[in-house]
């Protein structure tokens, strides 16, 4: 319940169930494609949520969402072909960035700007981008959508979340189409984790839409600091050996 509330208004809820899994002795590969059920659920959820409230674009969020979901698919299938290693050293790296950006941009609440890419190039570069993140990785594509809508469309915050969270759900089926083909789900595992996340994601949409920017550019920060600190706290993460060799 507790990822689908975060994953609804800055993203990170796998922060909480991916560990989870590994934890209760879940084989890799079956934690992260059941996983991939309940954060799809939540995701999905959400996006009912802000669509019912009439804040989802569709005619634009269609394009975008095909492109997302065809780039989770070819991660999910690619995702024994990309070395985690460098994921793992470069991942913490951009959500500190990221969250450096949404906390000293002063010109993110409110203003739509002129955007800096067209949408057809939106639709087919940066969006099948990070869905093809999404497909091998995961962690922080939903802070990676948020700010792509603001910097290269120039929508502003509270459109930038409800475009996300489509387009999260988007790149989330399409990987998740992928392991439940390969027989990686733990059905009855994911599905009592899938209804509570949708709970989680009503709750955290209502409260995104109802506070909106006051509460979403705090928690996008903390989630995304939050996520690289657990990143780069990974046993064997490369960018943390490589700092202990070089700075003793």
């Amino acid at each position: 319940m507790l990822a689908g509330f975060f994953d609804a208004i800055a993203g990170g809820g796998g922060l909480l169930t991916l560990p989870t899994l590994f934890l209760a002795g879940v084989d890799p590969l079956a934690a992260v494609a059941t996983n991939k059920f309940q954060a799809a659920s939540a995701t999905v959820s959400a996006t009912a949520a802000f669509a019912r409230k009439g804040m989802i674009h569709w005619r634009s969020g269609l394009p975008m969402a095909i492109a997302a979901f065809i780039g989770g698919a070819l991660g999910a299938v690619s995702v024994s072909l990309v070395p985690q290693g460098m994921l793992q050293a470069c991942v913490p790296v951009l959500l500190i960035l990221v969250a450096a950006w949404f906390a000293f941009s002063p010109t993110l609440q409110e203003q739509q700007r002129r955007p800096k890419i067209s949408l057809s190039l939106f639709c087919l570069g940066v969006a099948p981008l990070i869905g093809f993140y999404d497909g091998i990785f995961g962690p922080g594509v939903g802070s990676f959508f948020m700010l792509a809508c603001v910097m290269l469309l120039g929508q502003h915050l509270m459109r930038a979340v409800c475009d996300s969270k489509l387009l999260n759900a988007a790149c989330n089926l399409g990987a998740l189409s992928v392991f439940a083909f390969g027989g990686a789900i733990i059905w009855p595992v994911a599905l009592s984790m899938a209804c509570t996340a949708i709970v989680g994601a009503q709750l955290g949409a209502s409260c995104a839409v109802r506070f909106g920017p006051r509460l979403i550019k705090p928690l996008v920060v903390c989630i995304c600091c939050i996520m690289a600190i657990k990143l780069l706290n990974t046993p064997g993460n490369p960018a943390v050996a490589w700092l202990a060799n070089h700075f003793p």
